[in-house]
């Protein structure tokens, strides 16, 4: 199964929301958070953030999504530095997103499939 990464400056944010998504993916997507710096303030860890990918990485490929600035950027970094092309980073609003890619996972759906998924969540409008 693909596995999702939420990346955040916030621990409590990227746990929230890693939170939120598992409960969409009915238990069975699995989403890892890495959010804020290896001691736990704000900021971003590449540390933690490979070890999230590590942890939901079960041979089907892993999908970033990243809330800002940094975390992008150490999105960006892993994704560099990785062999292969099986961890996409997504394009896509923090929470609607992981939500949109927990559901997609669950159902066994590939890494295009969950990326894709991920990425439709930026046309979602909350209001007409």
């Amino acid at each position: 199964m693909v596995g999702i990464v939420i990346i955040s400056h916030s621990r409590t944010l990227a746990e929230g929301v890693a939170e939120v998504a598992r409960a969409m993916g009915v238990g069975k997507a699995v989403v890892e958070p890495a959010g804020g710096d290896s001691e736990g303030r704000l900021g971003t860890s590449i540390d933690l953030v490979e070890q999230a990918v590590a942890a939901a990485d079960d041979g089907d490929g892993v999908v970033l999504l990243a809330d800002l600035g940094s975390s992008v950027l150490t999105a960006k970094m892993l994704i560099e530095d990785a062999e292969g092309d099986d961890v996409l980073l997504a394009d896509a609003p923090l929470v609607e997103g992981a939500v949109a890619a927990a559901s997609m996972a669950a159902t066994g759906a590939d890494l295009a499939a969950v990326h894709a998924a991920a990425e439709s969540a930026r046309d979602h409008r909350k209001t007409n």
